[in-house]
């Protein structure tokens, strides 16, 4: 009995230690930023993209980490603030980018596509339209990457997008939709990952996943507009390396609320992204990994 029951006792401890080891991981192993450091990513179309670790900026008192791009962004509908980041915080919650301005103006880029998409299929339609649109938006300033304590299964809210979307026609009749963009992370366990820049064990697959609400005014009825668009991303994170793998599924915020039986010859959603790591140095006091 005493046997059996140290056995029960023993695999208790086990699967125990088990759940709980990767909650005593930091954050801050999966996110290196040594200065000097570089990652070289490809993406799904042969393109590269090196991040630099760059002497960090001062914002009132405190010192920020950075990091520098090569090529440089030239669209903000491509930005990216799980690759693009410039500057980041890490401290007692965990890692957060500090992504506010850039954010903002990537929705507006990404989001004043769609209209202009929307509007020449509307002038097609009726060349006597004369439509013209205004966007604002406000985003939290800290997008929270990864938490201190990473525990599997566990969600965390990352950030908050809310963005006005004013549209005008030749009436100079008024339609807003404001939408309410949340975004949370959660761990979906570890995997081992293979890239041009080698192999990774125990990487942290992270799914980021967008719960978009929009509201009308004046009010449409629920059953005229379909629901819009979301974003699932997943990144894998390799311990003292970081971003090895990032894969990002996005739809069309606005457009997405149109009825397909509306008959609109609207476009396909965009082509998923893709990034995986080609080479990389990391740098630190006491040794160097390439």
């Amino acid at each position: 009995m005493l046997k059996r029951l140290n056995i029960i006792l023993i695999l208790l401890f086990i699967f125990g230690f088990g759940g709980t080891l990767l909650g005593d991981e930091s954050a801050n192993k999966y996110f290196p930023s040594t200065l000097g450091s570089y990652w070289v990513y490809e993406d799904q179309d042969g393109n590269e993209l090196t991040r630099r670790a760059v002497e960090g900026e001062e914002i009132a008192g405190k010192t920020f980490p950075a990091f520098s791009y090569e090529p440089e962004l030239e669209d903000w509908a491509d930005y990216s603030y799980f690759i693009h980041p410039s500057l980041y915080q890490a401290g007692e919650t965990g890692i957060k980018l500090v992504v506010s301005d850039e954010v903002e103006k990537a929705v507006k880029a990404r989001l004043s596509k769609e209209m202009e998409t929307f509007i020449e299929i509307m002038g097609n339609d009726d060349p006597t339209a004369n439509i013209s649109y205004t966007i604002d938006v406000e985003a939290e300033d800290h997008f929270y990457l990864l938490p201190t304590s990473i525990t599997p299964d566990e969600e965390w809210d990352v950030n908050q997008i809310k963005t006005n979307l004013k549209l005008i026609d030749e009436d100079t009749e008024e339609f807003s939709i404001d939408f309410t963009i949340i975004e949370t992370g959660i761990v979906l366990g570890t995997e081992t990952i293979e890239t041009a820049a080698g192999t990774f064990e125990d990487c942290l697959k992270v799914k980021y996943h967008t719960e978009t609400t929009a509201v009308f005014t004046p009010p449409v009825p629920p059953e005229e507009v379909d629901s819009p668009g979301e974003t699932v991303t997943t990144v894998w994170f390799a311990p003292n390396v970081g971003i090895v793998k990032f894969h990002q599924k996005t739809e069309h915020t606005f457009l997405e609320l149109i009825p397909d039986d509306e008959g609109l010859p609207l476009p396909p959603a965009p082509v998923p992204k893709t990034l995986e790591l080609k080479k990389y140095k990391i740098k630190s006091d006491k040794s160097e990994v390439e």
